[in-house]
């Protein structure tokens, strides 16, 4: 998936004051890239796994993943989520993943 120049898929939807989507539900790939192009991070193929990976963990336990569960359960090394996701991992994934913010995020 490319970077999306054009936001307007976010015009519609309903976002907390932290940033993080309202309904997990109306959440596409697509909203996704736009999130990440608003927070200038440029999606590549790993960062999407980190993303489907948060999304599996929540639907599966109805919580966005720590960064240890990213790092423990998803194969991820704790140094490269910090180089994917600059300043704070798992928030971002779960902001890009249409998520809520994580249990412990400041």
């Amino acid at each position: 998936m490319t970077a999306v120049k054009d936001t307007h898929v976010l015009d519609t939807l309903e976002f907390t004051e932290d940033n993080f989507l309202v309904n997990p539900h109306d959440w596409t790939p697509e909203v996704g890239e736009a999130i990440a192009y608003e927070l200038s991070i440029t999606l590549t193929d790993r960062h999407w796994e980190a993303i489907f990976f948060a999304r599996n963990f929540y639907a599966d336990n109805g919580e966005s993943p720590t960064l240890r569960q990213i790092t423990k359960r998803g194969g991820f090394q704790t140094k490269e989520m910090y180089q994917l996701f600059e300043g704070g991992p798992a928030k971002l994934v779960a902001q890009i993943a249409g998520l809520s913010k994580p249990t412990g995020c400041v």
